[in-house]
């Protein structure tokens, strides 16, 4: 066994059983968000009864992770007055509530609240309060908002398919939940999720998750080049890039040649021969750019220096050959290639980058305890289950309790 999966990691239980999966294609969905309800609806219906029959239960609610609606992370600090008496979770709860408040807009809904650390009067860097005595506690908070129209069509496509959801989780904050082990979450790492529609970037530090964004750029975006760049068809563009792609130039690209069927042509005709190298500066281009919008929002958040040398990919298109060795040249700093951890029991499919994000929503209910859900009154997502009290903070006390 692996050595991530050896010790245990601090909130993972490893022993997590995944008694069902299902997977499909992505369907009606461009760069995070719903463009067709329909074929979405279809995607999500397919997955989900591949699950059940798999698991021999029926599914009612979902954890879901949202890329969409241009993630926006603010840094805010909240205080109530304590008169003396000792911390209660009731006190830890409203000056979560007080901090939740400055995050809300009228077109943006709050995804995540959560404490990043406390303070007791003049003592700072308070992990857990309750029970310490003072005057004045003060939170510093991590508030992460999304545009609400992207979230509501998100759940409306769920609901149609006869699911409720239980919680949004953002796809950057599951990743990194997954993807990263204890040291890199406390001394200070990035990880980017690069999906088929986006890419995602979240900073963890000091075990808590401090920033996050989001590029609507993903592995879809190199296929479409390919098809553009070659005339090819797009289900031959994508077998190409998954099986001849790489992100790095060799000393053999120019000679290799893949053959290619041109877009519109009948099959009997004879496929075009061209070198892999003209496939590959195409994918590189893409990949290169993609990769130094990532650096640059990371360098812009101003947690460039605390991430240090660590930074870990994940996500189906994190797969491409020759991918982090790009991104070591472009970084200039670590770079790995992460897979789920965490959760035990996983099938060999599931074992890759490519579902970072769904383990760590398997993990999520761990870690949800100080937390705020924001905004009340508004859109289900925001109301169910919440960090102070909900079934979900009751789902991450029993799998502390029982494992």
């Amino acid at each position: 066994m692996p050595s991530e999966e050896g010790r245990a990691l601090r909130q993972r239980t490893h022993r997590v059983k995944v008694i069902g999966i299902g997977h499909q294609q992505s369907q009606g969905v461009k760069s995070g968000v719903i463009v067709d309800l329909d074929r979405a609806e279809e995607a999500i219906r397919l997955a989900v009864d591949a699950a059940e029959r798999m698991a021999g239960l029926t599914v009612e609610s979902l954890l879901v992770n949202v890329s969409a609606g241009r993630l926006k992370s603010e840094t805010i600090s909240a205080s109530i007055n304590l008169g003396g008496h000792e911390v209660a979770r009731s006190d830890i709860d409203r000056v979560l509530a007080a901090g939740a408040r400055q995050g809300l807009d009228t077109e943006r809904e709050v995804v995540h609240s959560l404490a990043t650390g406390f303070s007791l009067d003049a003592e700072r860097g308070i992990r857990d309060p309750r029970g310490m005595v003072g005057s004045e506690l003060s939170v510093a908070m991590h508030i992460l908002t999304a545009d609400a129209a992207p979230l509501r069509n998100l759940e409306l496509c769920i609901n149609r398919s006869h699911l409720s959801v239980e919680r949004m989780v953002a796809t950057p904050y599951a990743s990194g939940l997954s993807a990263l082990v204890d040291d890199e979450a406390q001394m200070g790492a990035a990880c980017i999720d690069m999906g088929g529609g986006t890419t995602t970037i979240s900073v963890f530090a000091d075990g808590k998750f401090v920033f996050a964004d989001a590029l609507p750029v993903g592995g879809s975006h190199v296929t479409m080049d390919l098809v553009r760049g070659l005339s090819a068809r797009v289900e031959d563009a994508e077998r190409l890039k998954v099986m001849h792609g790489s992100a790095l130039l060799s000393s053999s690209d120019d000679r290799d040649i893949v053959s290619i069927h041109p877009m519109g042509a009948d099959q009997s005709e004879q496929p075009i021969q061209v070198p892999r190298a003209v496939m590959t500066r195409i994918i590189r281009a893409r990949i290169e750019e993609t990769l130094e919008i990532a650096r640059d929002k990371i360098h812009r958040s101003g947690y460039g220096g605390l991430v240090g040398r660590r930074v870990v990919l994940t996500g189906g298109a994190s797969q491409l050959v020759g991918l982090p060795e790009a991104a070591r040249r472009l970084f200039g700093r670590n770079v790995r290639l992460g897979r789920p951890l965490g959760v035990a029991g996983l099938p060999e499919a599931a074992k890759g980058a490519a579902f970072a994000a769904s383990v760590g929503l398997l993990i999520y209910p761990q870690v949800a305890e100080f937390e705020n859900r924001g905004r009340s009154g508004k859109s289900g997502i925001f109301n169910r289950a919440t960090g102070t009290g909900g079934r979900l903070q009751r789902v991450g006390h029993w799998l502390r309790n029982n494992f």
